[in-house]
């Protein structure tokens, strides 16, 4: 059988398949919770130190120290649960969360200086990276705040009247500035009917900061021999400038601002000693998908199972249901699959069909059986009672006419004897060495008479005939049931020949007639029990028909084969083939 059409192997492969769909779903689950989780807490853990840091680079910009630092820093460790450390750039501590119990680690989380923000962690610094609430000396005093509210307010009203909506916000120095929504060159000429240009106007304080400023820069400019400019609030040259001039810009503002802000520091963020180390834990949505593929892996499991479970169960029940039903019936059941059970199922009709012509043999063995030996118990039976009524003499005769009449009765009851042993296995061998010339010549011998009475031919011929290791006495039997079955249907005139030749290691015994012959549609039940060629069953052409199966029992009892071939009405040969066994002495053998 094709290891594909094994059971076993279909088996096997529905079981890997559910177990790597199963892996592989179980693994695509714990992948994609995993990473979702492993997001949200590094989402979450990145926000909190963008947090951490967002409020220390504020507390800087607006402090020229640290030393009051530590209620902030207390706020944030119990508001992200983190133990925060702040040092100089030296690592000599400034102040911290809590009492530390473990060494600061080997790279620090990031340098707190508000000159030099990471845009990476404040996406609102441009790219000078200066805090926009680092002002220093831009703050406006209370007046000049006053002042610029008022003028901001003026403005305000004067947008909203002309059908512009206008907010006002203001930056960490106090300035206040407007904020327009709508087309960008309506708002251009609304402005200036308003006078909304008028809050640009730096206050006394910011010129003087802004001349502090463009004094710095020049300097820069000067030491590398570019040409002067100045720089306004927006803190950028009118027009586009080079790396170098930026750079002057930048370098001269940090300058301005540097005694306004608190000194650059390490900052450490770091899980707090005992606490639970960083982890995840599963959301409800989490939650939710895993029970969902779970539930999605049961269900293609439970139906893979039921699957390949209907389609076993079902040529099974089919053998179950047909076995229950009564013997009479001999039902088939449909070959479906190509695998063990498949052959069990044709085994199983194999055997039905052998156990349905079994029957039909025995019941036609019965019937055949009965019709045996009804005639000749009937031919005694009315000679009884014949010779009882007085209208047949109890002579020679009668006696005669009797005892054939029993003895038919003893041979068929010897013959169905003889099959009767073969069948269970009782029948006796007593093998011994014998010469098959002469044995042939006996049978030969035997049969002469009764050739001669019907006008037949009987010629016996031997080729190189062997020392045979057999039972002499069933050997004979065999041979003349051939013999008397080939004369008695050979018409006067015929001819029956006897022959035997040696082929290899075995011994080829022939009996060829020239009678009537045997159809071919009749060739395969030749050896069947009471089957004869003629249906009549007259005594006058046919024997008890027990005795070609007989032939096949007693040569299959000796190791060999017997087989026919047959012309009708021109010839039929019986061939007996015999193995050669060696000389061992007479034994008994129970066949």
């Amino acid at each position: 059988m094709p290891l594909r059409r094994s059971l076993l192997v279909r088996l096997l492969a529905a079981s890997v398949t559910i177990a790597v769909c199963s892996v592989a779903a179980t693994a695509w689950l714990a992948a994609r919770t995993t990473t979702s989780a492993i997001q949200q807490e590094q989402g979450q853990v990145l926000a909190d130190d963008a947090q951490i840091y967002d409020t220390l680079i504020g507390y800087a910009a607006d402090h020229t120290d640290w030393s009051a630092v530590a209620p902030t820093l207390k706020r944030l460790a119990e508001r992200t649960g983190r133990h925060i450390t702040l040092t100089t750039q030296d690592r000599r501590p400034i102040t911290a969360s809590g009492t530390a119990t473990q060494g600061l680690p080997t790279r620090a989380s990031a340098l707190v200086d508000p000159l030099r923000a990471d845009p990476a962690l404040l996406p609102g610094v441009k790219a000078d990276g200066i805090d926009p609430r680092a002002v220093g000396p831009y703050r406006l005093p209370g007046a000049e705040r006053k002042e610029l509210q008022y003028i901001a307010r003026k403005l305000q009203t004067c947008l909203r009247g002309s059908g512009f909506a206008a907010g006002v916000t203001e930056g960490a120095s106090g300035r206040p500035s407007l904020v327009m929504t709508g087309d960008s060159s309506v708002q251009r000429k609304v402005g200036e009917v308003c006078g909304v240009f008028e809050l640009d106007v730096p206050t006394k304080t910011e010129k003087r900061a802004l001349d502090r400023l463009n004094t710095l820069v020049g300097g820069c400019l000067k030491r590398q021999g570019l040409d002067p400019l100045e720089v306004g609030l927006g803190f950028a040259p009118a027009n586009s400038v080079s790396e170098p001039v930026q750079r002057c810009v930048d370098t001269a503002r940090r300058e301005q601002l540097a005694p306004y802000v608190a000194p650059p520091a390490l900052l450490f963020v770091a899980t707090p000693a005992g606490s639970a180390e960083p982890g995840f834990h599963l959301s409800s949505a989490n939650k939710v998908r895993l029970a969902g593929v779970a539930a999605l892996v049961l269900v293609l499991t439970v139906a893979v199972t039921v699957t390949v479970g209907t389609r076993l169960v079902r040529p099974l029940r089919a053998l179950t249901d047909a076995a229950r039903r009564p013997t009479q019936q001999h039902l088939r059941v449909p070959v479906t699959t190509h695998d063990e059970i498949g052959h069990l199922a044709a085994a199983f009709n194999d055997l039905s069909e052998r156990r349905e012509r079994v029957e039909v043999q025995r019941k036609a063995m019965v019937s055949d059986v009965a019709h045996e030996l009804r005639t000749p118990l009937s031919t005694i039976r009315s000679w009884l009672e014949a010779a009882q009524d007085g209208l047949a003499a109890s002579d020679e005769a009668f006696v005669a006419s009797l005892l054939e009449e029993a003895l038919l009765l003893q041979h068929i009851v010897d013959d169905l004897q003889h099959l009767a042993q073969a069948d269970a296995g009782r029948l006796r061998l007593h093998p011994e060495p014998l010469r098959l010339r002469e044995l042939l010549d006996q049978v030969t011998t035997a049969h002469r008479g009764r050739a001669e009475t019907a006008g037949v031919t009987l010629t016996t011929h031997t080729e190189d005939a062997p020392t045979l290791y057999a039972d002499p006495v069933r050997l004979r039997q065999t041979i003349g049931n051939l013999l008397s079955n080939a004369i008695r249907h050979t018409p006067p005139g015929g001819a029956v020949t006897l022959r035997c030749r040696r082929v290899g290691d075995e011994v080829v015994i022939e009996v060829a007639d020239t009678g009537t012959g045997i159809a071919a549609a009749d060739l395969p039940r030749v050896f069947d029990r009471f089957w004869r060629a003629d249906k009549s069953r007259s005594r006058q052409t046919g024997g008890s028909g027990l005795g070609l199966a007989i032939v096949r029992q007693l040569t299959e009892a000796h190791g060999g084969t017997v087989s026919v071939t047959s012309t009708p009405n021109t010839r039929t040969v019986f061939t007996l083939r015999l193995p050669l066994t060696s000389d061992e002495g007479p034994t008994e053998t129970a066949h």
